[in-house]
């Protein structure tokens, strides 16, 4: 399993993924699940992924292959002329890896599904985000859907619903998403750090602020035991329950 986030903002976007894969629990390894391609001043793309590894590996190097081959082994992201296009590329080549990876050869076998994340913004269009499923079809981030997560998504959930707000500077973005992720880390063994962030600043065209946060980062240290005592302090500050009634 793992936990990735896509968060939009009104600046632009953020992306958090964590590292570890696991099969087993005398089995862990770290991966990244964070990919970024870009052509400057015109076009910076994010992927985020989860589900079976060698899926999503054999999805990733199939589009890094495009941007760099020869123009006959198109479609490339880097050539798609909208988000929305790029989603549709991205989608179709998932659905392909799986179904090649499939018993049946025609209908996907869900020990090959994977989930993606795609965001970032091409010249003459918004910064977007799109949830990309097995099946190759995609939904698009909105008003009311302003972030995505795949993978672990049920204890980081609450932490972003209840505190989100499109008008938050970046780091505010980036301590929201550690305590959903610490959250995430303590509830479930199969999530874990090394966690890969990045920031993408809306109308840049380019790579932003990255980072990769390891267990021993002070910051992190600094947000896990914070939010455990915050919600310490919240709890106790909260009227007791009486039997008398």
């Amino acid at each position: 399993m793992t936990y990735c986030v896509g968060l939009r903002l009104n600046r632009g976007l953020v992306f958090m993924s964590d590292t570890r894969t696991n099969a087993g629990v005398d089995n862990v390894s770290v991966f990244r699940k964070m990919y970024t391609w870009e052509r400057p001043d015109e076009r910076c793309i994010t992927i985020l992924s989860a589900g079976n590894l060698a899926t999503t590996q054999s999805v990733m190097s199939v589009l890094e292959e495009r941007t760099k081959a020869p123009g006959d082994r198109a479609p490339s992201i880097l050539e798609a002329p909208t988000m929305f296009q790029a989603a549709r590329q991205v989608g179709e080549q998932l659905r392909e890896v799986i179904q090649e990876n499939s018993m049946s050869g025609q209908e996907a076998d869900s020990s090959f599904h994977a989930t993606l994340i795609l965001g970032g913004q091409i010249k003459g269009g918004e910064p977007t985000l799109f949830m990309i499923y097995p099946e190759g079809n995609f939904i698009e981030a909105s008003y009311d859907t302003p972030f995505f997560q795949i993978g672990e998504t049920k204890y980081g959930k609450p932490i972003l619903v209840r505190a989100y707000d499109p008008e938050m500077s970046f780091a505010e973005a980036i301590k929201l998403l550690l305590v959903s992720f610490d959250s995430t880390i303590k509830a479930n063994l199969s999530v874990g750090l090394p966690l890969d962030l990045r920031i993408y600043e809306r109308d840049s065209f380019r790579r932003g602020y990255q980072q990769r946060i390891d267990a021993d980062d002070p910051y992190y240290q600094t947000i896990s035991r914070g939010w455990g005592e915050a919600l310490k302090a919240a709890f106790y500050s909260l009227p007791s329950y009486t039997m008398e009634r």
